[in-house]
């Protein structure tokens, strides 16, 4: 008989910064699916073994995270898988669908865990960039750079109307060179978004989030004259 592994099954139907946070993380590297014989299972790959075990520890799953080696010099892919047709369900009244990719939307966040969703998202499907620009200007500039991807065009329009009533305003749409979309921002408002992200009360010894991409945040702000 099959080993039964516990879950917290009623981790979707409450808010707290970490439900959102995963819920955002999930948004961008999470998917949904259903074998022949009727099971649902919902489940997050990604590159960040010790994240994926801090998210395991957060929903006190009991299932094993496993490692899936990939070809060339691409970073092995650590997969947590969990059977639950009870949380399958929950994804599904948040708005989340199986194939989700380009009909992905935002689900309806309360605003104070908004912050939340968007690291979660960030951290998934999002990238910061930090650099000197115009370098053959006699005085060259140290940027910062935001951006959000997506295949769905919706979802990007709803984060940036959500985040205008942040007031953080200048993100700017863009189609990308393969089947997605890019939501920008420079770096008054990237500036902007670090607070928005990492610089609250909630954000405790308990909350998720890369330092990888915190820190360039950190570092632009430690080199700013």
């Amino acid at each position: 008989m099959p080993i039964y592994k516990y879950v917290n099954k009623d981790f979707f139907k409450t808010w707290t910064p970490n439900m959102a946070y995963i819920l955002g993380f999930f948004a961008a590297d999470g998917y949904m699916t259903k074998n022949k014989r009727g099971a649902h299972f919902w489940d997050i790959g990604i590159t960040d073994k010790d994240l994926l075990f801090s998210i395991k520890r957060v929903i006190q799953a009991e299932h094993k995270i496993s490692a899936c080696p990939r070809k060339g010099n691409e970073k092995t892919l650590y997969r947590l898988q969990i059977g639950s047709k009870e949380m399958f369900n929950d994804l599904l009244n948040l708005g989340f669908t199986q194939g989700k990719t380009k009909s992905l939307a935002v689900p309806e966040v309360p605003a104070v865990y908004f912050r939340d969703f968007l690291r979660g998202y960030f951290d998934g499907d999002g990238c910061v960039w930090s650099g000197y620009v115009h370098k053959d200007r006699r005085k060259k500039l140290l940027a910062i750079r935001t951006v959000f991807t997506s295949c769905s065009l919706r979802f990007l329009w709803e984060i940036r109307r959500r985040l205008r009533l942040f007031f953080i305003f200048n993100g700017v749409l863009s189609k990308g060179r393969g089947n997605y979309y890019r939501l920008t921002y420079s770096i008054y408002d990237s500036l902007k978004l670090h607070d928005f992200m990492y610089n609250h009360p909630i954000l405790d010894t308990d909350a998720l989030f890369l330092d990888r991409k915190r820190v360039i945040f950190e570092n632009y702000l430690k080199m700013r004259p």
